[in-house]
């Protein structure tokens, strides 16, 4: 039986190869990504199933202005720093980050790989704040700057 391309099986996901990442304001936020929603044409949305090894981080601190995402723990342990508070998360807990909400951050403290299906918009144009590095990031489209807050 044919598969329908919506459709991406568990078993596809396993055997996928991730991408290594380094974000560019943080050399300790190594993340290895699969991009699920890419697989099924998903072109407004971001679905990225996510892969951090103890010890490394999701990104830099930071909060967009208008892009919203979330954030679904599949396995693993770690914090997530959340306008400067820290909460302990786990497989089943859900994060939801709206535009122009608090700055936030994933962070694996256990001992195993932290794993995490992360969902954003993708609008082609945004803002986005790095409060523990006072920089802001303009994006639009392809085009990028950073700026001193």
């Amino acid at each position: 039986m044919k598969q329908a391309r919506e459709l991406v099986k568990a078993a596809d996901i396993a055997a996928m190869s991730a991408t290594r990442s380094v974000h560019t304001l943080n050399p300790n936020a190594i993340r290895h990504k699969k991009p699920v929603g890419d697989m099924t044409g998903l072109t407004q949305l971001g679905a990225l199933v996510i892969t951090l090894m103890p010890g490394h981080e999701s990104a830099e601190y930071h909060r967009h202005h208008y892009e919203e995402e979330c954030v679904y723990m599949l396995s693993g342990h770690g914090e997530a720093h959340i306008d400067e508070q820290v909460y302990a998360v786990g497989p089943g807990d859900f994060l939801g980050f709206p535009r122009k909400g608090p700055a936030h951050v994933i962070v694996n403290t256990g001992s195993e790989p932290l794993v995490f299906l992360v969902v954003g918009q993708r609008l082609e144009q945004d803002v986005c704040d790095y409060p523990r590095k006072g920089v802001r990031l303009y994006v639009a489209g392809e085009h990028e700057s950073y700026v001193d807050l």
